[in-house]
């Protein structure tokens, strides 16, 4: 189970952010048609400062950071979440 979370107020940047995420969840699936995986928007202030990141939007991928302070592109994404199933199939 993957579980991503998008940090941010919900700002256009912050929605961007969770578009590729969906996006690239999408395209990992076409490959992996059984992945499982959650999306989850954090707009409250004080769960974000939970986690160490100065500004927002931030990706959190299975509650480390991946990403913050700016929108990555859905092949960078694509990119973390292969990078996260291939350690869970080599444990």
């Amino acid at each position: 189970m993957i579980n991503i979370k998008v940090l941010g107020t919900g700002c256009p940047k912050c929605r961007r952010v969770e578009q590729h995420a969906v996006a690239a969840l999408e395209t990992l699936a076409e490959g992996n048609p059984s992945l499982e995986a959650t999306i989850q928007h954090v707009t409250d202030l004080t769960e974000i400062m939970e986690y160490p990141i100065a500004t927002t939007p931030a990706l959190v991928i299975n509650e480390r950071v991946a990403c913050s302070g700016r929108v990555p592109r859905e092949e960078e994404i694509v990119t973390w979440l292969k990078e996260v199933e291939e350690g869970r199939a080599r444990t």
